[in-house]
């Protein structure tokens, strides 16, 4: 089940407000700047390939405007998963929009903003395009089943800027 857990950054145990409700997500967030969609699934046959998922939503993808798409999956099986999963735990921004479209599986994005930690968990067909410049942090669980779509205009803007800043890693993560 996709959810927002609003979490005040003086107290990373306690969410002050958890919303389950899609449009009650959509509108929370909308109010920072925050793009949450659900699409209508596309018609996908078991182990297609990249180039078959992005077919799937093109319409969509077009739609956004954005002017490229990948594919990114990483599975409980993968023999990277745990290197891949520690490079998005840090706190990051980037110079153009992050989208991210879940074709399967889930993840736990984590947006920091102001004084609050917005825990956005994304599940199969959930977009959310988190806009330039704001800080955030991902974590795809230690067991991961995760294929999104990666959606971009340059290369040079999906190049995380590192805040620095520890404040993640008080937070919980998608299996806490």
């Amino acid at each position: 089940m996709s959810y927002v857990a609003v979490y005040p950054v003086a107290t990373p145990d306690t969410p002050n407000k958890v919303l389950t409700h899609f449009d009650d997500i959509r509108s929370t967030l909308a109010e920072h700047g925050v793009r949450f969609e659900r699409w209508q699934p596309g018609v996908i046959e078991k182990g297609a390939s990249d180039t078959a998922m992005i077919a799937a939503y093109q319409p969509q993808i077009d739609t956004l405007g954005y002017a490229a798409a990948e594919v990114a999956s990483v599975t409980r099986d993968h023999p990277q998963k745990d290197e891949l999963r520690a490079q998005f735990l840090d706190e990051r921004r980037y110079s153009e929009d992050e989208a991210r479209f879940f074709i399967a599986g889930q993840g736990l994005f984590s947006l920091h903003i102001g004084d609050y930690v917005y825990g956005v968990r994304c599940e199969k067909n959930d977009l959310l395009v988190i806009p330039a410049g704001l800080p955030h942090w991902f974590d795809m669980g230690d067991n991961p089943h995760c294929v999104t779509l990666r959606l971009f205009n340059t290369v040079e803007g999906q190049v995380p800027d590192f805040t620095g800043d520890t404040l993640a890693r008080l937070f919980p993560g998608l299996d806490d």
